[in-house]
């Protein structure tokens, strides 16, 4: 967690985190072609979450940077 609003009681989390991808490969849908053999690694993940009115948490954003950035 690298913020919470309002600090008193939270109602918007920001996350962040670092995702693996150095074992995945993409292929052309419905074939078994590669779309490129480049490896892929590590990348920085990062995420809102928000307490809905019924109480439920949802992630509201979620974005993925480039390999390399975590």
């Amino acid at each position: 967690v690298t913020s919470a609003e309002p600090a008193s009681d939270p109602s918007t989390v920001m996350l962040s985190d670092c995702g693996d991808s150095t074992r995945w490969l993409k292929y052309h849908e419905g074939t078994s072609t590669l779309v490129d053999d480049k490896p892929g690694g590590r990348q920085s993940i990062v995420a809102e979450v928000k307490r809905q009115a019924d109480g439920a948490w949802r992630v509201t954003q979620f974005a993925v940077q480039g390999v390399g950035s975590c």
